[in-house]
């Protein structure tokens, strides 16, 4: 059964061509080629889920939730894993693809769903194909009972002021 990850294998062959058009492109073949699959993913499930509510798997990600699919693992692995994931199973009816379908059609089901949230940047995933929340700007942590830093801006904004002659 084909899989999203497996697009990704043919990395090599994507840049090799895209070196020959885009040579001297400052942001590389491979950095392309990504953006291009990216992309083709993102299209692809607008077609199916533009309108499915996936709050409920992007909450499961946000609460600390993650999950790693190796393309070495068998399909019975990877779906008990992704059977954790909260409302994923129940979304892949757009797709035509319920309990009663293959294993096999319902992890390369769930794995474009999540690829699919990843194109949108609604959940974030790594190289290693390790899917989780999207990154966010932390702010610095700081000690119990340490203050916080001053504000640079004054609130309310002071009035100007003439300089002096």
């Amino acid at each position: 059964m084909p899989r999203v990850g497996d697009i990704y294998a043919a990395l090599p062959a994507i840049t090799g061509k895209l070196e020959l058009e885009y040579e001297g492109e400052m942001r590389g073949g491979d950095t392309v080629a990504r953006e291009l699959i990216r992309l083709a993913i993102a299209k692809t499930y607008d077609k199916y889920f533009a309108n499915a509510k996936v709050e409920q798997i992007v909450q499961w990600f946000d609460l600390g939730g993650q999950i790693q699919i190796s393309d070495n693992a068998g399909a019975k692995e990877i779906l008990d894993a992704l059977r954790g994931i909260q409302g994923l199973m129940e979304k892949l009816g757009a797709v035509k693809v319920n309990s009663h379908s293959s294993q096999e059609a319902q992890v390369s089901a769930a794995e474009f769903l999540l690829e699919g949230l990843h194109a949108h940047k609604r959940i974030g995933r790594s190289e290693e194909r390790m899917f989780k929340a999207e990154k966010q700007a932390k702010r610095p942590e700081r000690a119990f009972g340490q203050e916080a830093e001053p504000q640079t801006e004054d609130f309310p904004p002071r009035r100007n002021r003439r300089p002096y002659n």
